[in-house]
């Protein structure tokens, strides 16, 4: 069994972290370095998967519902519009590989990204 990843340290209350949002499966902390006014992380509660390709092949029902729980604190949180980014591996910026999605939203539109 690997190491537990800093996201299930911060569900089991080992380190701290403000969880804003969770169900049976998922879980939503704020991010420790925003880089939005709203800036929160959908994490599935198993660290069964590194990254979302993995995620998509082993749990689609699990992917669906980390979309899901984005699209609710998104809603909760800012006005319901939102970028929902997954990082996938060290080139592409993802520092922890437990899969997790990032909820961005509020003032992103000098920050839009073409396609």
């Amino acid at each position: 069994m690997s190491e537990p990843s800093i996201f299930t340290r911060i569900l089991q209350g080992e380190i701290p972290g403000e969880i804003v949002a969770q169900n049976e499966h998922v879980f939503v902390l704020r991010d420790i370095a925003p880089q939005a006014p709203v800036h929160l992380l959908v994490i599935p509660k198993t660290q069964r998967y590194r990254d979302v390709a993995e995620l998509a092949a082993g749990d689609p029902a699990l992917l669906a519902e980390v979309v899901a729980m984005a699209g609710r604190v998104a809603a909760e949180h800012a006005d319901g519009d939102y970028r929902l980014i997954f990082n996938t591996g060290a080139g592409a910026g993802q520092t922890v590989f437990h899969v997790h999605a990032h909820v961005l939203a509020g003032g992103l539109e000098e920050k839009r990204l073409v396609g």
